[in-house]
């Protein structure tokens, strides 16, 4: 493939770098004062019920690689599957790290095994690849949910009962009824008006969360002094051992290009805010989330570029950037 030739860091660091921007303002908005915390539940409703379930339609109606139902059935196993190993990584860490239950084993392994599967990786994925790889990773974070709150769930409150509710939640309403629509191939059907109201509304979801995020993490970051260990072994765990696993899975396992490209970006995420929720729901630990989840964030900002350039060239893809 020569056109890999024009694959540099600097076209990657470009894509990525408006995400962690938009971190940044959201932080600088929380310490000015626009962005309060009281804020947050509110604004944070209209985006999960409202503009992220219009967006992941807008991107999955029409998507031609999601007519093939092994390649949807692969994504979803590869969601479920990827994220147990990043939790069996992170689980082994904690054991050498000297964790055990009861002064944050079950937190770390969540917080640490668990990868930023949306709000970070979707604008990053839209830039490199565009719309046929935004469809795919919706799908493949079917999977994703389902094992957190399954599996995650049970390691994190000792517990066999799954709270299966919270899989009839926006995003995963809005993937299964546009799934619905591709397979019947009446997803064409929806034009017009309709669908650019969906397009309008969805288009400001990921800009605002993203921000809502930067804000969180500066009101999460002092809840507890930092712990050298928890966040030496975050970093271990997040952007090194589990991208390692994640980028062989995308070069040796069979998948259509598009998962290839959603594999290589998950693999240089940061831990994932939803183990904060979990740690607050089932008896974690928050405080270790939270560092796991501040650590990597701003160990990305490093790492990210570096693995998706790495990812890119060492898995054989191609950009959309010139």
């Amino acid at each position: 493939m020569h056109a890999l030739a024009v694959v540099t860091f600097g076209t990657v660091f470009i894509a990525v770098l408006p995400v962690y921007l938009l971190v940044l303002a959201g932080a600088a908005f929380r310490k000015t004062g626009i962005l309060r915390p009281e804020h947050e539940a509110g604004i944070m409703r209209v985006v999960y019920f409202v503009m992220l379930p219009c967006f992941v339609l807008d991107k999955i109606l029409g998507a031609a690689v999601l007519r093939s139902g092994p390649s949807v059935l692969w994504a979803m196993i590869l969601g479920i599957g990827l994220i147990l190993g990043g939790m069996t990584i992170a689980w082994v860490t904690s054991r050498c790290l000297g964790l055990s239950r009861g002064t944050g084993m079950r937190t770390f392994t969540i917080a640490a095994g668990c990868q930023n599967f949306g709000f970070t990786a979707v604008p990053v994925l839209e830039i490199l690849w565009g719309s046929g790889a935004l469809a795919m990773i919706f799908v493949h974070n079917l999977g994703v949910e389902v094992a957190i709150w399954s599996v995650g769930v049970m390691v994190m409150s000792g517990e066999r009962n799954i709270p299966w509710r919270k899989l009839l939640n926006g995003p995963i309403v809005a993937v299964s009824i546009g799934l619905l629509l591709v397979m019947l191939r009446v997803d064409h059907l929806v034009t017009g008006a309709l669908r650019q109201v969906i397009s309008q509304l969805g288009v400001g979801a990921f800009p605002v969360a993203i921000m809502i995020t930067g804000a969180t993490m500066v009101s999460l970051s002092a809840l507890e002094k930092p712990s050298l260990k928890i966040i030496l072994g975050s970093l271990v765990v997040r952007l090194c051992l589990a991208p390692a696993l994640i980028l062989a899975a995308a070069k040796y396992l069979p998948m259509v290009v598009e998962l290839r490209q959603v594999l290589v970006v998950q693999a240089a995420m940061p831990a994932a805010m939803t183990p904060i929720m979990l740690a607050r729901l089932y008896g974690g630990r928050p405080a270790i989330a939270v560092q796991v989840v501040v650590a990597t964030t701003l160990g990305s900002i490093a790492t990210l570029p570096w693995i998706i350039y790495w990812g890119i060239q060492w898995v054989g893809l191609k950009p959309m950037l010139p």
